[in-house]
């Protein structure tokens, strides 16, 4: 008994893991991704796209048509708004103003926005091991937006479309939790992507219809649909679920330093020396939040 034991513990371990660093690294590689679209297209149209692809791509999994509770169909608008339609449509505009690495990098401040607001609903601080991991996390973020913000004008415009992307990702992911432990994650990304296509049509049409294709940004749209609207947000439903919001949500950390590597790598972008440090201590705030919720 003792030697079988640990075998369960040990995969759902390694389960809890991957439920966090798969997101993470979809979604550091998907503002390169928009960055590639945003050759050809202009935002509104990236964002229409990556809805269409994903609703479409989890079309194919029949488990994702099940049934919806009726009472948890306003919630379902709510998460297609504040977790599709509107935060991923503020990206492309963001990226317009400031490189796709930094982009990715200051997503790392999710954990702070989402701890706040846990914090209100609940009426209840994180432990202080959570918080410790959070307050890590939150001074990589500010250590990383500082170049940008110092620039000033369209790139501190950028940086403020971000953060308020960020709000909405923290409501949403408190949403997410409840709905996903009555209906199941499938229906409920199924149903919000949708709201989400429905809503970014009127001005993301007009945008794809008018782009210029290059193979290179027909293959980062199919993956930034595909992969980083459906599969990944997918798992952080999950996520939320089995870890809750605040913990879920340790795997933006792993977002900066994907963001960083392929922008620089892949699109030869310049990042401050201060924001790349940041970038190394949200690391650190996504080992430590790790850590607590495995205590």
């Amino acid at each position: 008994m003792s030697v079988t034991s640990p075998l369960p513990r040990a995969n759902s371990a390694l389960v809890e893991w991957a439920l966090v660093v798969v997101p993470g690294v979809i979604w550091g590689a998907s503002f390169l991704f928009i960055a590639e679209g945003l050759e050809v297209m202009e935002p509104d149209g990236i964002s229409f796209l990556r809805m269409v692809i994903g609703f479409g791509a989890l079309s194919l999994v029949p488990k994702a048509r099940g049934p919806v509770l009726k009472s948890d169909r306003v919630g379902v608008f709510w998460l297609g708004l504040l977790w599709f339609a509107f935060p991923m449509s503020m990206f492309p505009y963001a990226e317009q103003r400031v490189t796709s690495a930094l982009t990715g990098m200051l997503n790392g401040a999710l954990p702070l926005f989402v701890a706040a607001l846990v914090a209100v609903l609940t009426r209840r601080l994180p432990s202080v091991a959570v918080l410790t991991g959070l307050a890590v996390g939150l001074s990589g973020a500010v250590l990383m937006a500082l170049p940008g913000i110092s620039a000033g004008g369209n790139s501190l415009f950028g940086v403020l479309l971000i953060l308020v992307a960020l709000v909405c990702y923290a409501i949403a992911l408190t949403i997410a939790r409840p709905l996903q432990q009555r209906n199941g994650a499938l229906p409920v990304i199924w149903r919000a992507l949708a709201v989400a296509v429905i809503l970014t049509a009127p001005l993301g049409l007009p945008d794809l219809l008018a782009a210029r294709w290059t193979l290179r940004a027909a293959l980062s749209m199919l993956a930034l649909g595909a992969l980083g609207t459906c599969v990944a947000n997918v798992v952080m439903t999950v996520a939320a679920g089995r870890l809750g919001a605040t913990k879920a949500s340790a795997t933006t950390f792993l977002i900066p330093v994907v963001a960083l590597v392929l922008g620089v790598l892949v699109r030869d972008e310049r990042v401050a020396l201060m924001s790349v440090a940041g970038g190394g201590i949200c690391l650190l705030g996504a080992w430590l939040i790790r850590r607590a919720s495995m205590a």
